[in-house]
C-alpha cells in the first residue's frame, strides 16, 4: 500500500533547469523512480547531462530559452511532443540570480530576474494547467526559496520573484485543487549550487549561514529528491498550495 502511494512509474514530466544544480537532482530522482522526463534548459551541458541520465531511464533534451513568451511556448510544446502529448508533472526549477546593492540595482537586471523566475514560471504553469485540466489531474511543483520568507541582502529582484512564486502557487492551487490539479512548491534552503558560489566563497557569510542551519551543513541536490517524488506522487493528493521548506531546519532556528 505504501509503495503505491509513492508510485510514479510511467508518469511523464517536464522540468525546466534540469541540466545542473538542484534541477539535476530532481530529474535524477524522477528518472530513478520510472518517470519519463523532458528537460528544458539552455545550458551547454544539456546534452551531456541527458546522455548521462539516459542510462537510468527515459529523458529528452529540449534546448529552450524561457526568458520570452514565444520561446517558452515553443520549448513547452516541443517537450510535450517528446513525451507523446501527455503530461502528468510540471516542475519549474529554472532560475537566475543577480547581486547588486539595492540602491544600485539595474532595472534591466531586475526585469531579467523577474521574467525568468516569476513570469516564466507562471506561463509554464498556465500551459501545463491547460493540459492537465483536460484530463482532470496533474502535479505542478514550483521552486520557491528561503527568500520567499525573508529578504536577503543585495538580491531584491530574487527575493521579490521568489515571494511571488510562493503566492502564485497558492493562487493557482485555489483555482485548480477542486479540478484534480495539485499545485505546490518546495523552498530550498542554502544549497551548495553554482548560484550560491559567492556565499560559499565568503568565509564570514559561509560561517554564519552554517551556524544557523540545525543540520550543520549546506544542502545538496540529493536533498531535494524526496520532496519532489512526494509532491509528484499520489501520497500528496490532498496537499494543495503548500510551500515545503527543504532547508535543514533553517526556518525553525
Amino acid at each position: 500500500m505504501i509503495n503505491k502511494l509513492f508510485d510514479i512509474d510511467k508518469k511523464k514530466a517536464i522540468l525546466t533547469g534540469g541540466a545542473g544544480g538542484l534541477g539535476y537532482g530532481m530529474a535524477e530522482g524522477l528518472i530513478e523512480s520510472g518517470v519519463e522526463v523532458a528537460i528544458i534548459d539552455i545550458s551547454p551541458k544539456l546534452n551531456e547531462t541527458v546522455e548521462a541520465l539516459g542510462k537510468k531511464g527515459k529523458v529528452h533534451a529540449i534546448y529552450g530559452d524561457i526568458s520570452t513568451s514565444e520561446n517558452r511556448q515553443k520549448a513547452f510544446f516541443e517537450a510535450l511532443e517528446a513525451l507523446g502529448g501527455s503530461l502528468d508533472i510540471m516542475i519549474n526549477c529554472a532560475g537566475v540570480q543577480k547581486r547588486h546593492p539595492s540602491e544600485e540595482f539595474p532595472i534591466s537586471d531586475w526585469q531579467f530576474v523577474i521574467d525568468i523566475n516569476l513570469t516564466a514560471s507562471f506561463e509554464l504553469c498556465q500551459l501545463a494547467g491547460r493540459e492537465m485540466l483536460k484530463k482532470g489531474k496533474g502535479k505542478i511543483i514550483n521552486v520557491a526559496s528561503m527568500l520567499s520568507y525573508f529578504g536577503g541582502y543585495t538580491v531584491p529582484a530574487y527575493a521579490a520573484s521568489k515571494g511571488g512564486v510562493a503566492q502564485m502557487t497558492k493562487a493557482l492551487s485555489n483555482e485548480w485543487a477542486s479540478k484534480g490539479i495539485n499545485v505546490n512548491a518546495i523552498a530550498p534552503g542554502y544549497m551548495a549550487t553554482e548560484m550560491n558560489t559567492a556565499l560559499i566563497n565568503n568565509p564570514e557569510r559561509n560561517e554564519k549561514i552554517i551556524a544557523r542551519i540545525p543540520a550543520g551543513r549546506w544542502g545538496t541536490y540529493e536533498d531535494v529528491k524526496g520532496a519532489i517524488i512526494y509532491l509528484s506522487s499520489p501520497a500528496s493528493d490532498y496537499i494543495n498550495g503548500a510551500i515545503i521548506p527543504v532547508d535543514g531546519g533553517y526556518l525553525g532556528n
